[in-house]
């Protein structure tokens, strides 16, 4: 199987608008919408990787008791998935901690 880049942007492109089609439309003006959404997106997408390892190894245990319904290569690229969303998520947060920084250094 071939992971690539562009479909990996394309596929969380899907999910970015799927969830901008979920939100609800009512919104409250004491809050401010556009941080609920971000930290509701965040959370997410950092549950979203969790899951993905927590199955990848589920499926690696399931394999090595002898599960004859699981494949060598189902379990590898289950692994690899979830490594690579993990080095996406890893990749994002360097991203704005360095935005962060560099925020913080402007003058005011």
């Amino acid at each position: 199987m071939d992971i690539k880049a562009d479909s990996l942007y394309r596929e969380m492109q899907m999910l970015a608008a799927q969830t901008k089609t979920e939100l609800t439309p009512s919104v409250d003006l004491q809050t401010n919408p556009s941080r609920e959404n971000f930290a509701d997106m965040l959370s997410s997408a950092i549950n979203g990787v969790n899951n993905m390892q927590l199955h990848a190894k589920e499926m690696g245990n399931r394999f090595e008791m002898g599960d004859t319904t699981l494949s060598l290569a189902d379990v590898m690229v289950a692994k690899e998935k979830s490594g690579i969303a993990f080095e996406a998520t890893v990749q994002v947060r360097n991203k704005v901690m360095e935005a962060y920084k560099q925020i913080m250094q402007m003058p005011v």
